[in-house]
């Protein structure tokens, strides 16, 4: 059979067919991408392309196909629908391919030996539900397609894609990134309330687990649109995404971009609702723990194109709720869970049971239910509680930001460099300090030489500040250079703790993992709301010019003094309401000595 692809998009009234030749490419910036506003290509992008952005993952040589499109025609749903078999599937030899015991060690042991020790917020560990189809793998792949239109809801795309070595159908719930008449936008979901489950909606609405997930997803994807935007993304929302088994919570980014869409993909591999952050330490740990490729889960579909005015296009939901039929009838569901500090093992596996259900009833697999009744969405109760999510949330982000309105005069025009430790809240951090009037590069921390700036910020990233691990090692010989010199420097969350040991500080690792808090400190003398991600903390003690800000416990939150100031929260977080303020009041006493004791706040 020559290569198709059948696409429903969320709120359409028909379903577009599309035909073409089949080609392969090596990377995302060969992906065919012809001019003009008719021919585009719709190209099945594997998880191992993240090797692109230098990142780790189980290479299992799962080719980026492309379906150089050559003809379109749209057809009515309900045609669509009634043109499609209705043959219930026959599948034999089925069953997840790791146990729910098995999975469910895994899950102890991230939470233990990862999130525990400092590698990271969350994680996202996959499992595979394995069967043998019995018949044609592509009619198999059109009957599921049919009870996936007529029994799944919400979905941004229902799709069937037949590449003429496999076949892919599902329902993805979620937006990947888009580009569109120069807007860029995003979707993070997160959060899964169950529709048979024992709570109600607005249990789940006020669940601190649920909340937090969905914090954390938000934040990494506005490090990526903080790459993808020319001023970052500006946040809306939240809102709820209802489907057919369960109900999301979402929230959508938007921001203004020139970047070729093929960049854009490239910048944003790949969704942490799939993989976990910090981004690039998520897939080593993925890697670590799952041992196997992931195929085409957790990558994407995009439809990269032209509209009338010659501008790029694209639009790329996630693969996941999405089944993979080999020509020779392998079936492969992959699934999986977010791995947070407040998981557990029974809840996860419950999860990843729940994510399979729709694609496993339209597949045959599991009895086909009647549509759960419509959780109430309309209600005062449950808008009052979704407004309420953003109560505490970095009014930064989620309001529209005049250019210049939060300069400040003593940092106007100065320069500074960010030192990247593998956690691109750099990204965010860099849009603060620009909105504050600085110039501002952000780099690696494996560059040979630091270039001179005003300042230099030793970023925030995954791992023990007191290792001998590379990373850590080359940014304790930065900042010890930086205060011998008495050159400022800033350090944030990881270079944050680098700086307590260089002044003498002793490092400790917290008894519960940090990751995701947001609460009120005392900021040497003011009520500041900010938001942590960490495992780790320096402790309080009596240092010859160095003032601390510290809980009676002694773990130290900042630091300041002659030159340097340090940081333990991520003031570029979402999570940190006071976030900018902070910057604005610890800058300028370290590129200004001269300024007063009450500007230092």
């Amino acid at each position: 059979m020559t290569p198709f692809a059948l696409l429903h998009r969320d709120g359409a009234d028909h379903v577009e067919i599309l035909h073409g030749d089949v080609v392969t490419a090596a990377t995302l910036a060969d992906i065919p991408l012809p001019a003009g506003a008719g021919p585009r290509t719709l190209a099945l992008v594997p998880y191992r392309q993240v090797a692109e952005r230098g990142f780790a993952c189980v290479d299992d040589a799962a080719p980026l196909e492309c379906l150089r499109i050559a003809s379109c025609e749209t057809v009515p749903l309900a045609e669509m629908i009634a043109s499609l078999p209705t043959t219930p599937l026959r599948l034999r030899d089925a069953g997840f391919d790791i146990s729910d015991e098995a999975y469910g060690e895994v899950v102890g042991d991230v939470l233990r030996d990862e999130i525990g020790h400092g590698e990271g917020a969350n994680f996202v560990i996959h499992r595979v539900f394995e069967a043998t189809v019995e018949g044609d793998p592509v009619e198999a792949a059109r009957a599921a397609f049919r009870n996936l239109l007529t029994g799944e809801r919400g979905a941004y795309w229902t799709f069937l894609v037949h590449t003429g070595t496999r076949t892919l159908v599902g329902a993805t719930p979620e937006r990947h990134v888009s580009v569109d008449d120069g807007l860029t936008m995003m979707n993070p979901i997160s959060g899964t309330f169950r529709h048979d489950g024992d709570r109600d909606l607005a249990e789940f609405l006020a669940d601190r687990k649920e909340t937090e997930e969905l914090y954390m997803v938000l934040d990494e994807e506005l490090k990526m649109m903080a790459a993808v935007a020319e001023h970052g993304g500006q946040v809306v929302g939240p809102y709820l995404k209802q489907m057919a088994h369960l109900t999301h919570t979402e929230y959508l980014l938007a921001g203004r971009g020139s970047l070729d869409v093929r960049d854009v993909l490239r910048e944003t591999m790949f969704a942490p609702t799939v993989t976990g952050s910090p981004i690039e330490n998520a897939c080593r740990v993925i890697a670590r723990h799952e041992r196997r490729g992931r195929g085409y889960y957790a990558g994407v579909l995009a439809l990269l194109g032209h509209d009338d005015a010659g501008r790029q296009t694209l639009d790329a939901p996630i693969l996941i709720r999405t089944a993979e039929i080999s020509a020779a009838g392998a079936l492969r569901v992959p699934v999986g869970a977010t791995l947070v500090r407040h998981s557990t093992a029974e809840g996860e596996v419950a999860e990843t049971h729940t994510k399979a259900a729709g694609v496993l009833a339209a597949l045959g697999a599991s009895p086909a239910r009647p549509a759960p009744v419509r959780p109430q969405h309309t209600g005062p109760h449950i808008e009052a509680a979704l407004a309420a999510r953003n109560d505490g949330l970095a009014r930064f982000w989620l309001d529209q930001r005049r250019p210049g309105a939060l300069t400040v005069p003593a940092l106007d025009g100065r320069t500074a460099v960010i030192v990247d430790a593998e956690d691109t809240f750099t990204a965010m951090l860099a849009h603060q300090l620009r909105a504050l009037g600085l110039r501002v590069s952000v780099v690696s921390w494996t560059m040979s030489a630091v270039p001179e700036a005003d300042l230099v910020i030793a970023g925030p990233g995954p791992g023990d500040p007191a290792s001998a691990d590379p990373k850590m090692v080359l940014l304790r010989g930065l900042v010890a250079d930086r205060l011998a010199a008495r050159r400022p420097v800033l350090g944030v969350c990881l270079g944050h703790q680098i700086l307590c040991a260089a002044l003498g500080l002793r490092l400790h690792r917290r008894d519960a993992p940090y990751q995701g808090v947001a609460r009120d400190i005392d900021l040497f003398g003011t009520t500041r709301r900010v938001g942590f991600y960490s495992s780790f903390t320096a402790l309080a003690a009596p240092i010859d010019g160095v003032q601390i800000a510290a809980d009676a416990d002694g773990t130290v939150h900042a630091v300041r003094g002659p030159g340097f100031a340090g940081v333990q929260f991520h003031p570029e977080s979402v999570l940190s309401a006071d976030g900018v303020t902070v910057l604005a009041e610890l800058l300028p006493p370290l590129l200004d000595p001269v300024i007063s004791p009450a500007m230092r706040g």
